[in-house]
């Protein structure tokens, strides 16, 4: 059984209002990674591929394009427009909030309904109760999109689930 938005968001940090959905909790965008070199998966291990961070547009205020967004993604701060235009292909994009999946449950992130609607698909995997951390997507680019930083892009779900153990594995604590 999925949990209530409410439920969701006491899992999720920082959040808003605006962000606790019925039966889950919007993820903003807090960057956008490119993958620059070959990743390795193995019976034994795996080796994640050089990333780059790929810049922001020049916002209007002089900015720099290089700060980071992360501490007040999803916190309802606004100021100048500082988006990403993306062109097809494939892009990880980092969320701007901490979750926490908690004991007796499992994760899911789903892409809004206004990425599909603009030719885009998010892809993700399974949250494991016990995980900690600011978690990544694989966003699929078909037609040239512009994504604000800080824009709710994703809406992440608790569901009840059985498990023996919690999570501890390399990603524990990530991008935090």
């Amino acid at each position: 059984m999925y949990r209530s938005g409410a439920f969701v968001a006491e899992h999720v940090s920082p959040t808003t209002d605006e962000q606790v959905q019925p039966n889950g909790v919007d993820l903003t965008l807090a960057g956008v990674h490119e993958q620059d070199g070959p990743g390795r998966i193995t019976r034994d291990g795996k080796e994640i591929g050089e990333r780059r961070r790929l810049p922001v547009d020049a916002p209007d205020d002089g900015g720099s394009s290089e700060e980071s967004v992360s501490d007040r993604a999803g916190a309802g701060t606004r100021g100048k427009a500082r988006t990403y235009t993306l062109q097809p292909g494939g892009y990880v994009v980092r969320y701007g909030e901490t979750i926490a999946v908690p004991d007796g449950h499992v994760g899911f992130v789903y892409p809004r309904s206004s990425l599909l609607r603009n030719s885009s698909m998010l892809n993700t995997a399974v949250w494991d109760a016990g995980y900690e951390g600011r978690g990544e997507g694989l966003l699929q680019v078909n037609h040239e999109i512009h994504l604000e930083e800080g824009a709710r892009i994703a809406q992440f779900v608790l569901a009840r689930a059985a498990h023996e153990d919690t999570y501890d594995g390399s990603y524990q604590g990530e991008n935090l």
